[in-house]
């Protein structure tokens, strides 16, 4: 892989702390934007109707930071215009209900900015050394909640 360095306008980061929707919307704003599309992922109660408890996110951060450049290199490419690029990803044990991934693009034309935001969480899911590990309860076979869990891949890649 490419090393890509990221620009100083643009935001990166994977953290054990909860991450903040209005610090990262507040990082992709700018004066010359018409639009900043943000989109958080939070962790859901239920998968394939499994009662999910939290999820478990661990990653290879120096590869993963890298992905998160080159996502921000390749928008600029597609879409000139975009002004600031963030990306912040959350490992660790997550709950239901806490946001796990946040992408938010800054950019003069909501059109582009939906499609640059669109771009980086699918891109990210696909190319991004970021596994989780669910945690969920089933029903045993006498009737009772079993807590199981396993490892599941992220990449959810829709190309």
């Amino acid at each position: 892989m490419m090393t890509t360095k990221p620009r100083v306008e643009d935001s990166f980061g994977i953290t054990l702390a909860p991450l903040s929707v209005e610090e990262i919307y507040s990082q992709a704003d700018n004066p010359a934007n018409g639009a900043v599309v943000l989109m958080s992922g939070m962790v859901r109660n239920q998968t394939d109707g499994k009662s999910v408890l939290a999820l478990e996110y661990q990653v290879y951060e120096p590869m993963a930071l890298q992905v998160f450049y080159q996502i921000a290199d390749d928008i600029r490419h597609q879409w000139p215009d975009v002004s600031r690029v963030v990306i912040y990803h959350r490992i660790g044990r997550l709950l239901v209900g806490e946001i796990s991934v946040v992408v938010a693009i800054g950019c003069p034309h909501r059109g582009e900015a939906f499609a640059a935001c669109e771009y980086a969480i699918d891109t990210l899911k696909h190319n991004a050394p970021i596994w989780k590990k669910e945690h969920y309860r089933v029903l045993g076979e006498d009737g009772s909640l079993i807590a199981k869990s396993s490892w599941i891949s992220i990449k959810n890649c829709n190309h």
